[in-house]
């Protein structure tokens, strides 16, 4: 996977530019879990080559492009994004819409969102129940009605790869719409789940802070398939810093 070496300022410059002259894109924010994914996984791999952009979201990837001798200015996370997005899509009187989540945490989060900035435009709201990977008609149902509210901006909350898999199939509907799978962000905006203190960020444990408030569902993930992958990435940019 190739990260662009970007700020989060930078990221935003470059989707509401690619706005203004009429194209959309797709971004992804890569973490240590997406970076095993594409590792491990040929589909998942082929899934996620298919964005347009890619940037570091998660501590680990800067740590390892330091190690291999490259540089990344900062951690892009998906889940600071969604509030610059939003601040600025009101400004230029662009529309976003919300496509996944808890329904209460959906409705919750477009709920935050235009309470802070009244101008923004909230092309719709939904959150429907389909599998991973989606079926043909349920992806067919969701293109309906996200192409019938023509956002300019398409935030995917479903966790990855089930999100890239509807962004994907959704792009051909809307060339104009960049597309953002943003995992468990809306519960971050609706105040059901709270992020890591911005130190715990900084030393790259948010995912500790995280698994502790979803022990169930991402215990598995951090401690048994991505703690060992880190050591494997690092391993390799220490070896590639050497060649």
């Amino acid at each position: 996977m190739t990260l662009a070496v970007a700020t989060s300022a930078g990221v935003l410059d470059h989707i509401f530019s690619s706005l203004a002259s009429g194209r959309g894109g797709w971004l992804v924010t890569a973490n240590l879990d997406f970076l095993r994914r594409h590792a491990k996984d040929p589909e998942a791999r082929a899934l996620y080559d298919q964005a347009d952009l890619a940037v570091a979201d998660g501590m680990p990837l800067l740590w390892a492009a330091r190690l291999q001798g490259d540089r990344l200015p900062e951690r892009v996370a998906g889940s600071s994004l969604i509030w610059p997005i939003a601040e600025r899509a009101a400004r230029d009187g662009r529309a976003i819409y919300l496509l996944g989540g808890e329904p209460s945490v959906n409705a919750r989060a477009a709920e935050v969102l235009k309470e802070r900035w009244p101008a923004l435009r909230i092309a719709g709201a939904s959150s429907p129940m389909i599998g991973s990977p989606p079926s043909a008609d349920e992806l067919a149902g969701i293109a309906a009605e996200v192409k019938q509210a023509r956002p300019d901006i398409l935030l995917v909350a479903m966790g990855s790869p089930k999100q890239e898999q509807v962004i994907r199939a959704l792009r051909a509907a809307l060339p104009a719409c960049w597309m953002i799978g943003v995992g468990a962000s809306f519960g971050f905006v609706a105040g059901t789940l709270r992020r890591a203190p911005r130190w715990v960020q900084r030393i790259g444990l948010e995912w500790c802070w995280r698994m502790v408030q979803e022990p169930r569902r991402l215990g598995r993930r951090y401690l048994i398939e991505d703690l060992p992958f880190s050591g494997e990435v690092f391993a390799r940019s220490l070896a590639r810093r050497f060649r």
